[in-house]
């Protein structure tokens, strides 16, 4: 890390020393600005209230722009601003025009946001098909598992347990040749690894802005092609999601034509305000330099675990199957209690994928993975 960034890094990110932060796949701490924003925009609400709304909308706006940038989608327009990943994937399962015998395709690894909405189809005869990625090239296996029947691939692109990451490009081309659908869950992915929804050909992307994007629970990212945006029949309604969002006495109305056509009612102004400030720390960073210096830690964090006596590894090594997400286990140990230990020492991290999960962020100091793998 060189001396700008780590200057930079200083200051956005003041953590108490005795609070060893290694959780960013469940939910990040805000940078300082987005601390900043939050607490000017509460000031101004107390002064002023909404008077300046117009503003608000400003940045808002800006928010649209920074999450399209970040997702490489061509208009900030086609990005909605939804409450949570759930919500985004419940709005694709429950707007497909499902026939019954149809086929939805996934991994039996994922998170139950990304399965409990394709679950829910059962009683519309809906199928839900689970492959293990448990093999030599898991995308072949889903791939493999594509049938006539099949007509949406829903994967994360980072799996919360493991932390594989999939080539998202070789599915969406899959998908694309096969006439299938591909949705992505990429709340492991968006604010860690450089994303482009145009070259890994997906249909539909999903990513809350708690984790790896450093900001707010109760705001997320949901991009879906415009090409096949109104094959999504609506399942909320309300006064913004239409065409003209202004004209309160109209009887008539027609959804937006853009992606605000999924966002029912009022916006979520507190939560705009501090993505907006976390998207723009990593924008200024840029994504290329937060994956590199990701990369970096994850990197150190791998061979600092390999040299301890008993652990396994049960993360990827490969460069190319890691994104920011460290999982291993102790052989006498259980995870139950070494997990209890690790927090009592300080460190935030989790259980999960059969062991202790562990997830850096750029900034994070390697003096912090170091004296987090002191504590056991």
């Amino acid at each position: 890390m060189n001396a700008e960034l780590a200057s930079l890094v200083d200051h956005e990110f003041p953590l108490d020393p005795y609070t060893l932060y290694l959780n960013h796949a469940a939910v990040a701490p805000w940078p300082q600005r987005t601390a900043d924003a939050v607490g000017h925009f509460a000031r101004e609400n107390t002064v002023t209230g909404a008077r300046h709304y117009p503003r608000w909308m400003q940045t808002e706006n800006r928010l649209r722009q920074q999450a399209a940038e970040l997702i490489g989608a061509h208009r900030p327009e086609d990005v909605a601003l939804l409450k949570n990943t759930s919500e985004g994937l419940s709005f694709i399962a429950a707007g497909l025009d499902w026939q019954p015998g149809d086929e939805v395709l996934t991994s039996n690894e994922e998170f139950p946001s990304n399965r409990i909405p394709w679950q829910a189809l059962s009683a519309r005869d809906v199928r839900l098909k689970e492959v293990s990625l448990q093999c030599a090239d898991p995308e072949q296996a889903l791939i493999d598992a594509i049938g006539p029947r099949t007509r949406l691939l829903t994967i994360s692109s980072v799996q919360y347990g493991t932390g594989l990451r999939l080539d998202l490009e070789r599915l969406g081309r899959a998908c694309r040749e096969q006439n299938v659908l591909f949705c992505v869950d990429a709340i492991q992915s968006v604010g860690a690894v450089p994303m482009d929804v145009q070259a890994c050909h997906a249909d539909m992307l999903v990513a809350d802005g708690h984790k790896w994007m450093l900001g707010p629970e109760g705001l997320a990212l949901f991009w879906v092609n415009p090409a096949i945006r109104e094959q999504l029949a609506l399942t909320e309604f309300g006064w913004h999601m239409i065409a003209d969002a202004g004209d309160y006495d109209t009887r008539e109305w027609a959804p937006a034509a853009d992606a605000r056509r999924f966002e029912c009612g009022s916006p979520n102004m507190l939560c705009a305000h501090a993505l907006s400030a976390s998207l723009s720390l990593l924008l200024e960073v840029g994504m290329n330099t937060v994956w590199e210096q990701l990369q970096h830690n994850v990197t150190y964090l791998l061979a600092q675990l390999e040299q301890r006596p008993g652990v396994e590894i049960l993360s990827p090594r490969a460069p190319d199957r890691r994104a920011g997400i460290v999982t291993f286990r102790v052989d006498g140990h259980d995870n139950e209690a070494l997990y209890r230990q690790l927090q009592a020492a300080g460190v935030v991290c989790a259980k999960r994928g059969g062991g202790i999960r562990l997830s850096p962020h750029f900034y994070t100091p390697e003096s912090v993975m170091d004296q987090a793998l002191k504590a056991f």
